[in-house]
């Protein structure tokens, strides 16, 4: 899925650069353009009027910046990796325009993780003198309510007359936001005492809330007549207490990658 997706990413780039000369030429000669469109009738997928906001859904893959000492700790004694909490997120977006190309998007964010692991350096002595592993897993779960301030890197399209718009297929754009989000770090099984090398059943727990930050960039494809299709990267910061059963560990590092795609609608 990763693959997949950063080849459209690629390829969705090319497209822009390729068309980006044509993009130009268009806006130094505006003239020609308006001459243009009044000695023609308006296109079939001309809108009426200027799209002034957006509703859409969104579908990322979250690479987790995983840095910080619990995340150490956790691949040390256990059988996880730092890639095992790169996972899918879900977003929830609405937009309004404010000027001809800036817009204000507020979103809601959700991803999770669980993985299933066992113990790194020790194992369980059964009475008949066999060893098993030690089982337990590993949850995080991560909920984020952002704003983002969206700027568009070209005009998002041109009227040709008082009422009708037509819009520009491709748009550009880069943005930066900020929010508060809400985690919950979840470990469940069995799991070994280091100072007796008792094995021990328990339930292990720490959730909060912190501000997070981002910036943004991507590009808006207009596919259908109020229909967008989005492409975009995002990197965020994002760090939170530990409480209870990790206190004593540093703040844990929520931050990380997201891309993907999105679709939305224009009205």
């Amino acid at each position: 899925m990763t693959h997949r997706v950063r080849r459209i990413l690629v390829s969705c780039t090319a497209l822009i650069l390729l068309a980006s000369p044509a993009f130009a030429a268009e806006d130094q000669n505006p003239s020609a353009n308006s001459a243009q469109s009044s000695s023609s009738a308006p296109p079939p997928d001309f809108l009426l009027g200027r799209p002034r906001a957006t509703l859409g859904v969104r579908g990322n893959w979250l690479v987790a910046s995983a840095n910080s000492d619990i995340f150490e700790f956790i691949t040390e004694q256990l059988t996880v990796n730092k890639s095992d909490f790169n996972t899918g997120s879900f977003a929830a977006e609405a937009g309004y325009l404010v000027s001809p190309r800036l817009s204000i998007v507020a979103s809601w964010d959700l991803n999770q993780m669980n993985q299933e692991s066992t113990d790194r350096n020790d194992d369980e002595l059964l009475p008949n003198g066999s060893r098993v592993p030690i089982h337990q897993s590993t949850q995080l779960h991560q909920m984020n309510f952002t704003a983002s301030a969206k700027f568009a890197l070209l005009p998002r399209g041109r009227a040709i007359s008082r009422l009708a718009w037509i819009p520009r297929t491709f748009v550009p754009y880069v943005g930066a936001g900020a929010g508060y989000g809400s985690y919950e770090l979840r470990q469940n099984g069995d799991f070994v005492d280091d100072t007796n090398k008792h094995i021990f059943t328990d339930t292990l727990n720490s959730k909060g809330w912190a501000p997070t930050a981002h910036v943004l960039g991507g590009t808006d494809i207009q596919v259908a007549r109020h229909l967008l299709l989005s492409l975009e990267g995002r990197y965020s910061w994002q760090h939170a207490d530990l409480q209870t059963d990790f206190s004593n560990f540093q703040p844990i590092d929520l931050g990380g990658f997201r891309f993907g795609a999105g679709v939305h609608l224009a009205y």
